[in-house]
C-alpha cells in the first residue's frame, strides 16, 4: 500500500491527511527563549522611548486644553531648543557647569573615601565624625549655595565648595557602609599573611568597595547637579543655572523648559553612556542570578 505526498503534508491510505506531529517541548522552549532574548534587547530602548512619547503627548494635550502661555506647545519648545543649540551656545554654558560639578565632586570624593575608610576601621574616628555627617545631611543644598556665594564670591571656588559640602556627607555615609560590609575573615587572613598595604588596597579593599564607590559616585553626581544650578541661579553670571534664571526673568517658559531638557539630556548621556558602562566593565567579575 502506498502513501502519497502532497503539498499539504502526508496522506494516509484513502486520501485522508495524516495527523501532524505535535511540536516538541524543546522546540517550544527554544522559540520562547529566542522571543525573550529579542524582547530583552529591544526593551531598554523601546520602553524609555514609550515613556517620553507618553509624557510629550500628555504635555501637548494639556497645552491644547489650557491655552495658556505658561504651558507652551511642543513646537514652541522645539524652536527654543534650536535657538539655544545654535552656534554652540548651550555647549559653552554646559561646559562651565560641568567644570564646577567636576571640581566639587573630586574634592568630596577624595575626602569621603579617606574619611569613610578611617571611620570604618577606627571607632574613635567614627564617633568623632558622625555628628558632622548628620549635620551635613540635614542642611539643605540651598543653604550651602547661599553661604558659599557670600563667603567665596562669584567664581569657581564658591561653586566647587558648595557642591563638595552638599554631597560629601551622602558620599561618606555610602562608603562607610561599604567599608563595614567588607568580609571580616578576608581582613583577618590579610593581616595573618602580613600583606603590604599596596596589596591590601589593590586586592582586597578596592574590589570590596567598588559597589559602594560606584553607587556613591552616581548618588553624589545626582546631588551635585542640583546644587550647582542653585549656585549659578543666585550668584554667578554663567552656566545652566544662570541661563535658567535669565529665561525666568524674561518670562519665557519655553526657554526654561528647553534649557532644562538640554541639561537633562546631557545628564542622561553621562549616566547611561559613561557611568553605567563603567560600572558594567568594573563589576563584570560579579556573578548575577539567572532566575
Amino acid at each position: 500500500m502506498s502513501v502519497e505526498a502532497s503539498s499539504g503534508g502526508l496522506l494516509a491510505p484513502g486520501g485522508a491527511e495524516a495527523p501532524r506531529a505535535a511540536p516538541s517541548r524543546a522546540g517550544t522552549l527554544f522559540r520562547a527563549g529566542r522571543w525573550r532574548l529579542a524582547v530583552g534587547r529591544i526593551a531598554p530602548v523601546a520602553l524609555p522611548l514609550l515613556l517620553f512619547s507618553l509624557v510629550a503627548g500628555a504635555w501637548e494635550a494639556m497645552a491644547v486644553a489650557l491655552h495658556s502661555p505658561l504651558v507652551p506647545h511642543l513646537p514652541e519648545i522645539g524652536r527654543e531648543l534650536a535657538r539655544i543649540f545654535k552656534g554652540g551656545h548651550f555647549f559653552g554654558e554646559m561646559t562651565v557647569t560641568l567644570l564646577r560639578v567636576a571640581s566639587g565632586f573630586a574634592i568630596a570624593f577624595v575626602v569621603a573615601v579617606g574619611a569613610g575608610i578611617a571611620m570604618g576601621r577606627q571607632k574613635a574616628v567614627a564617633h568623632f565624625l558622625e555628628p558632622a555627617i548628620i549635620v551635613g545631611l540635614t542642611v539643605p543644598g540651598l543653604v550651602w549655595a547661599l553661604l558659599c556665594v557670600i563667603w567665596f564670591g562669584i567664581g569657581l571656588t564658591g561653586a566647587a565648595v558648595a557642591v563638595a559640602l552638599s554631597i560629601a556627607p551622602a558620599l561618606l555615609l555610602n562608603i562607610l557602609q561599604g567599608v563595614r560590609g567588607v568580609d571580616a575573615e578576608l581582613l583577618e587572613v590579610a593581616a595573618m599573611l602580613r600583606l603590604p598595604l599596596r596589596k591590601r588596597l589593590a586586592c582586597l579593599w578596592l574590589p570590596s568597595l567598588m559597589p559602594a564607590l560606584l553607587g556613591g559616585a552616581r548618588l553624589g553626581l545626582s546631588l551635585a547637579w542640583k546644587v550647582v544650578v542653585l549656585v549659578e541661579l543666585f550668584g554667578l553670571s554663567s552656566g545652566i543655572g544662570y541661563q535658567l534664571n535669565s529665561e525666568f526673568g524674561a518670562q519665557n517658559v519655553a526657554g526654561v523648559i528647553a534649557w532644562t531638557l538640554g541639561f537633562a539630556a546631557v545628564m542622561g548621556v553621562i549616566e547611561y553612556g559613561v557611568l553605567a558602562r563603567l560600572e558594567h566593565h568594573l563589576m563584570r567579575w560579579r556573578r548575577t542570578a539567572q532566575v
